[in-house]
């Protein structure tokens, strides 16, 4: 198997793509945002129930993230720029019509297959950032996956502003930031190499799932399900027992901050990486975010030191999954793609099915008993990655 050689990449050229690499993911993801904030027009627009919305959300789910493996395989083929604009090209345009599909039927194929425009963008966009990263590609994977934290977490404003103003209509000239982000990933990306002469590889490498990459997907996926609780479940607890409004500033501040933390966590991690180890950086968050977890059981919401605890738990829960990705990258050099694949979607998506199981919990034992159960699968989560990685040192300082 042979490799086409990569472009020099320069100083300026690596900064400006990191730059635009950023941008075109938080506009990417801003659309997994949006979708929760339009579920309560969808369902009074078409009279569905609950279990029909969640249908939506498992769709998107599933699409944009479970099947990342899989185009992760064909970025390594394809190419990564050619991928990585096609991607979030077609997710634009697709989810942009969200908040104006006709039909409950419409709405599934545009998140279906929008979700696949996701899908195709996250491992090309990974595989870009890691090949301009240089020396520092820790801390430019750690910048790139913020993007998309930023974009979720800002995605649900401009929605409801279009909502609060009665512009929803408008909603599909959304897609021109991820068209036009598309375009300049053409332009401005320089050539990456893609895999030649050689038979296809499977769509879906059962051997990465067998080996250390498999390992690290499982840490990935269990530390998924305790953000992804957090996410969905701490409003309905601070409602239920703290007995605040559903539209409360709380609830909203609430998961912005912990999303913008995640970010910033990330970025952090990846600048430390230089002189702490990955396997201390990446096992030491996730078993001190157990700290600030806790703790918000026991403080009252809206107060300084509740936002310091729910700033601290997005941080050190998020903080550990880019450098995941590049050791991930690390260990599968020759699928790189489905490696990030692997590590950046499949992971997220099946701890959006598995939170299935985590409501179905919240039913049978309450709300703070089933979020301290997702919590502490963080615990395992350290364990497995430390498993695949704590024999790694401090890197030299330079």
């Amino acid at each position: 198997m042979t490799a086409a050689p990569p472009a020099r990449v320069t100083a300026g050229t690596a900064l400006g793509v990191s730059a635009l690499l950023v941008v075109v993911h938080a506009t990417n993801d801003a659309f997994a945002g949006m979708l929760s904030a339009l579920l309560p027009t969808v369902q009074a627009r078409f009279g569905l129930s609950e279990t029909a919305l969640a249908l939506f959300v498992a769709t998107l789910s599933f699409s944009s993230s479970v099947t990342q493996p899989v185009f992760g395989v064909l970025v390594d083929r394809w190419g990564r720029r050619r991928m990585a604009a096609l991607g979030v090209m077609t997710s634009s345009s697709l989810l942009s019509l969200m908040a104006v599909a006709p039909s409950p039927w419409l709405l599934f194929v545009i998140l279906l297959v929008g979700g696949l425009g996701s899908a195709a963008f996250h491992p090309a966009g990974t595989g870009i950032a890691r090949s301009i990263g240089g020396q520092r590609k820790g801390l430019v994977m750690s910048v790139f996956s913020a993007g998309g934290t930023v974009g979720v977490a800002l995605g649900p404003l401009v929605i409801g502003w279009l909502l609060v103003t009665g512009n929803l209509s408008l909603s599909p000239l959304l897609m021109i930031p991820g068209v036009l982000g598309g375009l300049a990933l053409v332009a401005f990306v320089p050539a990456q190499p893609r895999q030649r002469g050689s038979p296809w590889p499977p769509l879906l490498d059962l051997s990465l799932l067998r080996g250390p990459v498999g390992v690290l997907a499982a840490s990935g996926i269990l530390r998924a399900i305790s953000f992804v609780t957090f996410l969905n479940a701490m409003p309905l607890y601070l409602v239920a027992r703290h007995g605040v409004s559903p539209d409360s500033p709380v609830l909203f501040w609430t998961l912005t901050l912990f999303s913008l933390s995640a970010a910033l966590g990330g970025i952090v991690a990846g600048a430390l990486e230089r002189r702490v180890s990955r396997s201390l950086l990446i096992t030491t968050s996730m078993l001190v975010s157990l700290v600030p977890f806790g703790v918000l059981f026991l403080l009252t919401p809206g107060t300084p030191l509740y936002f310091l605890s729910v700033a601290a738990a997005g941080a050190l829960v998020n903080a550990g999954l880019p450098l995941m990705v590049v050791a991930a990258q690390d260990l599968a050099p020759q699928a790189m793609g489905a490696a990030s694949g692997l590590l950046m979607g499949f992971t997220w998506g099946t701890a959006g099915l598995l939170y299935v199981g985590i409501g179905a919990l919240q039913e049978g034992v309450g709300l703070a008993p089933a979020m301290v159960v997702a919590f502490l699968a963080l615990v395992p989560a350290a364990l497995l990655a430390r498993r695949v990685i704590g024999h790694e040192t401090a890197p030299t300082p330079r």
